[in-house]
């Protein structure tokens, strides 16, 4: 049966704290807590006189406390227990878009809690133990209510409490095997390094006690409600900490949770919406009847439409709607937007777009809810695409429409996946991207960062398809497709297949640099352990892919050798390229929650963790800081050790003569991959499939625009038209 205890009447809005503290009283941390600066004072016989008189009770009205400007004639038709103190009280209104209600306090029943200025409190069946901030609107609110024991959403521990109440997010994996502390400030970084080393019991140790040192682990903290924000229409709110200028409507259920909010990034939470135990970030948009639950969601994000978010966490300036994700780990830029997508045991690495039909993490050829799928940075599944745990996936990876039935390890970037049907075999297409549909991956680049609406762009999240992690992933993939081709042509051949790895590839790089592409498409290229089946993985289009691949490192490196010499003028441009001290020991990189940091210094982060070096999350995120101030000298210098590797050429000896070599090339690079850009999109409006649909071409134009005013194509031609000015005004100068 239920356990309804009574307590005397008097005894209500009282022993918030039971165990205070020698010399304190069971006020002294919301005195801390409360900042307003309001000189409070008692009641004077005529307030108490009004009060009385416009029905509101007290149980002792020397516990309402004031500040000099109170107006008691706006407060009626309230129950009061406990310490109340309220600011100033001006006979006016609140306006709030269509919301107008008086200043005042009216029909609601308040237990201990403190109150700004000029509130407009109207219709709260239960309030206890809150903190408001000024001007704050709380309106028909059924009840808003914190514990002693409240946490915020934080996976902490309160005073006395065990270790089995703590509220933990089980990212990447089913099986808690991954599992983290959520707490108000967690970064994609932070879940992302917790999830990963699980066999280090030390370094998982002090995680733990990182997290537990960011809080006070007293009993007793007060709920919070920022200045400016408005509560309306909303049902259960409890254990809830609310900044500035946030706006509640109409949610189901918010319990146990955090919500961040400024006057620069508002958070919002809509109709329906039920939240429970959970980090909302700040600018974040909630709404339509989502469900989250055991949740971080990052700055800027959004959730609507239904979505379910459960045990896990949502990186900056992502969407998701409708669908359903679990245990999940997703980094910045992610989006999401079908009823029927299913995501599961996953680690996202950014800049996803998960299709409708998409069921991502069918773990059912398992014994055990034990399986996970890692999504490298622009991971992008088809409609319908059903993929199984364990699965892997580098940066940029489609996948056609289909059931994929066995595990994939797809190491080659920019790859379209595909199943064959007919022959019954796997079939990769590398470098589908940039030889097919180049619009896309050039305009998404540029998306992301237009979306991201940070204030404060740090840490930097690479969003740019050519960084230190696919461009990595370019060379190890020539190398793949160099040794499958060597090893297809010795196959056809009848010859033995050398042991020798680095003979394969060498070969392969002969075959693709002297062969046709006639003559190298012949041939059945065959790679292994790319698909957990018995049946052919078979790669197509190698030779364009190949040399595509080669262009874009190369490109890539000469971007970065403009930058390095930039202002730069005379011999002082070959000079500043020839000087460039390149690091090798910083070819490794890691994407720590959609920020590229070279390998060995996260690697001395985890050290320092260990160590007691760094003792707290700030510190974490101060490396994280000082990381993205060196990320743009770093990758840069990343970018030149790749532009010698591809051109064989060392910097310490460029020529005028080869670096001038160098910048026709790259010019003519641009100017393919503008027209490739250009092209893509053209094909959308000369396609009669595309075209049908419309009654003449000035329709077509009406609903989707014209190619002639495409911004992003226009500013591509207008950046190659720069490019081209910056290129010749370089020569003139070297040839001085």
């Amino acid at each position: 049966m239920n356990n309804i205890k009574k307590i005397a009447s008097k005894e209500l809005g009282y022993g918030f704290i039971k165990d205070v503290p020698k010399g304190k009283d069971e006020y002294y941390l919301r005195n801390k807590q409360n900042r307003s600066g309001i000189e409070y004072r008692q009641l004077t016989a005529l307030e108490i006189e009004i009060l009385v008189r416009n029905r509101n009770t007290s149980d002792d009205w020397s516990k309402i406390l004031v500040s000099n400007e109170f107006n008691p004639e706006l407060v009626k038709n309230c129950s009061f227990f406990g310490l109340i103190r309220i600011g100033n009280l001006e006979n006016s209104c609140l306006c709030f878009s269509d919301l107008i209600v008086p200043i005042g306090l009216y029909n609601s029943t308040i237990i201990s809690s403190d109150f700004g200025n000029n509130v407009s409190v109207h219709n709260v069946n239960y309030m206890s133990h809150y903190i408001l901030g000024n001007e704050v609107i709380i309106n028909n609110v059924n009840e808003l209510v914190t514990t002693n024991h409240a946490k915020f959403g934080n996976g902490i521990i309160k005073k006395g409490e065990s270790e089995n109440v703590r509220i933990w997010l089980e990212l990447c994996n089913e099986n808690t095997g991954r599992k983290v502390l959520p707490f108000n400030g967690m970064t994609s970084g932070d879940a992302y390094l917790w999830t990963r080393h699980r066999n280090d019991v030390q370094l998982q140790q002090k995680f733990i006690e990182l997290t537990d040192h960011q809080f006070d682990n007293k009993l007793g903290y007060y709920g919070k409600i920022g200045d400016r924000s408005v509560v309306k229409n909303c049902k259960i709110i409890k254990d809830v900490w609310i900044g500035e200028d946030a706006y509640l409507k109409g949610a189901n259920k918010i319990k146990n949770v955090t919500i961040n909010s400024h006057a620069l990034a508002k958070s919002q939470v809509g109709e329906g919406c039920e939240l429970v135990n959970g980090i909302v970030g700040y600018g974040c948009r909630i709404f339509y009847g989502i469900k989250a639950v055991r949740f971080v969601l990052s700055d800027y994000s959004q959730l609507k439409y239904g979505a379910r978010l459960i045990n896990s966490f949502l990186g900056p300036n992502a969407t998701i709607s409708c669908c359903e994700v679990l245990n999940s780990l997703i980094f910045p830029a992610h989006e999401q937007h079908h009823n029927n997508s299913f995501l599961c045991a996953a680690l996202v690495m950014g800049q996803s777009n998960i299709a409708a039909g998409a069921t991502l993490g069918s773990n059912h050829n398992s014994r055990g809810a034990d399986g996970e799928v890692v999504m490298g940075r622009g991971f992008w599944p088809g409609l319908c695409v059903s993929i199984k745990h364990n699965s892997q996936f580098a940066s940029f990876s489609l996948l056609n429409k289909g059931d994929y039935n066995y595990e994939l390890n797809i190491p080659i970037p920019f790859s379209l996946i595909s199943n064959d049907p007919l022959k019954d075999e796997l079939v990769i297409m590398p470098g589908y991207w940039f030889l097919y549909n180049f619009y896309a991956l050039a305009r998404n680049a540029w998306k992301y960062v237009d979306r991201d609406k940070r204030k404060f762009k740090t840490p930097i999240y690479e969003y740019d398809y050519l960084a230190p992690d696919s461009v990595n992933e370019l060379i190890s993939a020539r190398a793949i497709i160099a040794k499958a081709v060597a090893t297809a042509q010795l196959t056809k051949e009848k010859k033995a297949i050398p042991a020798d790895e680095l003979k394969l590839i060498q070969l392969g790089d002969k075959l693709l640099t002297t062969k046709s592409n006639k003559e190298i498409d012949k041939l059945e290229v065959i790679v292994n352990g790319f698909e957990n089946s018995k049946r052919k993985t078979k790669l197509i289009k190698c030779i364009e892919a190949y040399h595509m691949f080669g262009k874009m490192i190369f490109v890539y490196g000469m971007e970065a050798a403009l930058r390095f010499t930039e202002n730069k003028k005379g011999k002082a441009t070959l000079t500043t390229l020839q000087q460039a001290k390149l690091n090798s020991t910083n070819s490794d990189w890691s994407n720590i929650g959609g920020q590229l940091i070279p390998t060995k210094h996260v690697d001395g982060l985890l050290s320092k963790i260990k160590t007691g070096a760094v003792e707290s999350w700030d510190q974490v995120h101060e490396f994280y800081e000082g990381e993205s101030a060196k990320y743009a000298s770093r990758r840069d210098l990343h970018a030149l050790s790749c532009l010698t590797a591809i051109t064989g050429k060392s910097l310490n000896k460029l020529t005028n003569t080869q670096f001038i070599t160098w910048l026709n090339d790259y010019f003519e690079i641009k100017k393919d991959i503008t027209a490739r850009i250009q092209n893509t999109r053209a094909k959308d409006y000369s396609n009669p499939f595309r075209k049908m649909v419309y009654e003449n071409e000035a329709e077509m134009n009406a609903v989707v625009g014209s190619l002639k005013d495409n911004g992003f194509i226009n500013d591509q031609n207008k950046a190659l038209s720069d490019l081209e000015k910056q290129i010749l005004s370089i020569k003139k100068d070297l040839k001085l």
